[in-house]
């Protein structure tokens, strides 16, 4: 036996678009996010990390920020910690308090 939904229309609220709120919407971007181009390289960044260390990439990840704070570079450092956030937003978050936590 066939089972048939059909959700009710409100008829109060018809479902129009005039000509100036299509011109409003098309304007709107599609990725409105705000890290647009900057989220993407660290996906792609990532990504390119985990086809070289496969599932330990996170891991890997983790120690080279660990390592280049360490260092004293906080620009590698915050980089690694991001591509580490990437693929484990848990480790990073774990990783990111450690470091908070001895000043680096």
């Amino acid at each position: 036996m066939t089972i048939r939904y059909a959700a009710a229309r409100p008829a109060a609220a018809p479902v129009t678009l005039t000509r100036a709120g299509l011109a409003r919407i098309s304007r709107a971007p599609a990725n409105d996010n705000g890290e647009g181009v900057q989220r993407d390289q660290v996906l792609r960044n990532a990504l390119m990390h985990f086809a070289e260390h496969g599932l330990r990439a996170a891991e890997d990840a983790g120690e080279r920020a660990a390592a280049a704070a360490a260092a004293g570079d906080s620009a590698d450092a915050a980089h690694w910690l991001e591509i580490c956030h990437a693929l484990d937003a848990r480790r990073a978050r774990g990783l990111s308090n450690r470091l908070v936590r001895l000043g680096r």
